[in-house]
């Protein structure tokens, strides 16, 4: 029996875009579960675990996180936008259709779609934040135009809540947060430690 990942991620974020499609690539070959939970992070986990919002951070911090990108992106090969034109940009409606994938088609639909709409963020220039591009998305990637509607419903914002306070008591802090057996790793760069624990 394989491992399971809780992938805890803000949709928006550009560290969940470099590790997201790593993800799938160590999930599968470690014949692992992936729960994919993105949550609420600037507005709910943020305030209780010390975090600020990119724009209250330091100069800085700010200017080091553009650096850190930019390397990122060339060493995995993942084309990047430093600065979008959609960012900072709300992430609950894009959280909510990622749930409704999953409670309708799975985690694998989940993933899917999750990957869609960090791409279009980061790569593609696309406002994940209004509902005629989530409904583009979920048509490039084949999946249920209904999708859309149903990620509008209290089923989905209710584990949206469970999933951001799963979060909380797990001791999230930031995104992405892979957990694995109580484990917390955070960081696309931890993902080496997240194969390394789910081989064991």
């Amino acid at each position: 029996m394989g491992h399971a990942v809780d992938y805890y991620f803000a949709p928006q974020s550009p560290w969940a875009y470099l590790g997201h499609q790593r993800l799938v690539e160590i999930a599968a070959r470690a014949g692992a579960t992936v729960r994919v939970m993105p949550i609420d992070l600037g507005g709910k986990v943020f305030p209780i675990s010390g975090g600020l919002p990119l724009g209250q951070r330091a100069p800085q911090r700010q200017a080091y996180r553009l650096v850190e990108l930019q390397r990122f992106s060339e060493h995995l090969n993942a084309p990047l936008n430093l600065k979008p034109k959609f960012f900072p940009v709300g992430g609950d409606d894009a959280a909510r259709l990622i749930i409704a994938a999953d409670l309708a088609q799975g985690s694998a639909a989940a993933m899917q779609v999750a990957g869609a709409v960090l791409s279009a963020c980061w790569a593609q220039e696309r406002n994940i934040a209004d509902d005629k591009v989530l409904a583009e998305l979920l048509a490039e990637q084949g999946l249920p135009a209904a999708l859309l509607e149903q990620s509008h419903s209290q089923a989905v914002q209710e584990r949206y809540e469970a999933y951001t306070q799963a979060a909380i008591d797990a001791g999230v802090f930031g995104a992405p947060s892979y957990v694995v057996g109580g484990e917390i790793f955070w960081g696309q760069d931890r993902l080496d430690f997240v194969e390394r624990a789910l081989s064991r």
